[in-house]
């Protein structure tokens, strides 16, 4: 998705838009489109076919009220647009899938698996592997840092996960796959339907066989978790829920954490502000939180009404969906004063690119310990780079991401 600056004077008709064309995320301008629902219409009604429609929510506080009050909007019934109208077959078997209670006693042993002094352990492998992919880059020739950067996170969640490495690019792959089928670059002859399908088998496959190479207690990496963990009265998880619950691991990672230094980046070019961040290094922190704010990979989540609620007004009944539009939320004026400027300086942690309430994103934490090393790494070998072509937008409604972007490099001298 292109991150843009609307002005709302955009002659935006908030009577026909369509935000689940993912060739308006690639290609469009979303961000003018919530503009114009934040200032006129903040929870408008989208109908998508005579029998199928959703609501939209579009300010701050009701994104994160339908984010946080699950005992009004249930995960249950699905939780992305391309979900609409059909049952969930991962609902109540995969963490995002899952409501309260049952959603906090599966989450808690991934949450211990990940926590901050766990991750440390892991600091240095991370650090050595964006070394690693920084040493494929030759000073002055032309690369492309969306595909260095997409490299990243898998190199982090496989070896948390104990995949194994020469599996790494085709995961990175069939991810990209599932979160954008209807992408030109991702799409099969099968359509989006049928690309989806496949990349589905395909990574289900690998974590069916990645499960079937381990015996006994387990070595203490993410499947083993999944595998010995205590469930519900002593209960752990069917196979079936164990492969769900790894791909949405591996999703949520492979297919967000590359995208905000992707974002970054081409902001960073645009405003000449690069520079000022790499001889900042007391602003890595914040600089990362508002990178985080402003190109909110994920770009949305549904739900679904339990009961009957009022938001901005508008009155959602029991049953229907409602979607919440994180990159709309983080762009709301009422929150972040000028917010169509990248600022390193602002205080952004109250973004909502991880989301907020039960389901806060699980890994949160190894993505912003990703962040930190990839960033002091770059500004410490890099002393400038120069876009020389113009960034390809991913075509999903899911993810605000960039497929391609084409620098020059020009490493400091030591």
């Amino acid at each position: 998705m292109r991150l843009t600056r609307p002005t709302g004077t955009e002659p935006i008709d908030l009577a026909h838009f369509d935000l689940v064309d993912p060739a308006l995320h690639g290609e469009g301008d979303p961000h003018a489109i919530w503009h114009a629902m934040r200032e006129r219409e903040p929870v408008p009604w989208q109908q998508v076919t005579p029998k199928l429609g959703f609501w939209s929510a579009t300010k701050f506080d009701d994104v994160a009220r339908v984010l946080r009050d699950h005992h009004v909007f249930t995960s249950e019934h699905g939780t992305l647009l391309n979900l609409l109208g059909k049952k969930d077959p991962a609902s109540r078997r995969q963490l995002p899938a899952t409501d309260p209670p049952r959603h906090t006693r599966m989450r808690s042993p991934i949450q211990r698996a990940l926590n901050a002094k766990v991750l440390d352990r892991h600091r240095p492998l991370i650090r050595n592997e964006i070394k690693y992919l920084f040493g494929d880059i030759v000073d002055g020739e032309p690369f492309d840092f969306a595909e260095l950067t997409g490299k990243l996170p898998m190199a982090v969640t496989g070896t948390l996960m104990g995949l194994d490495r020469e599996h790494w690019p085709r995961l990175t792959y069939l991810t990209s796959q599932a979160i954008a089928p209807d992408d030109p670059e991702f799409i099969t002859p099968a359509g989006s339907r049928g690309t989806l399908q496949l990349a589905h088998r395909q990574l289900f496959a690998t974590f069916e066989e990645a499960m079937a190479q381990r015996k006994g207690d387990g070595n203490g990496d993410l499947i083993d978790v999944l595998r010995t963990m205590d469930f519900e009265d002593g209960r752990k998880l069917q196979p079936g829920e164990i492969v769900s619950n790894c791909y949405s691991l591996l999703l949520g990672a492979n297919v967000t954490t590359p995208h905000v230094p992707n974002g970054a980046m081409i902001e960073l070019l645009e405003n000449g502000g690069y520079d000022d961040w790499a001889t900042h290094p007391e602003l890595l922190e914040s600089g990362i939180e508002e990178a985080l704010r402003w190109t909110s990979p994920a770009t949305h989540f549904m739900r679904y009404a339990k009961q009957d609620v009022t938001l901005s007004g508008v009155t959602i009944r029991t049953g229907e969906p409602i979607v919440a539009w994180l990159g709309s939320a983080n762009r709301d004026v009422d929150v972040f004063p000028d917010p169509y400027t990248f600022d390193i300086r602002r205080n952004a942690k109250r973004h909502l690119a991880f989301g907020i309430g039960p389901h806060f994103c699980v890994g949160h934490a190894v993505a912003r310990l990703t962040l930190q090393e990839f960033f002091t790494e770059l500004f410490d070998q890099f002393e400038k780079f120069e876009q020389v072509g113009e960034a390809e937008h991913l075509h999903s409604n899911f993810i605000a991401g960039v497929k391609h972007l084409p620098l020059v490099a020009t490493r400091r001298r030591r």
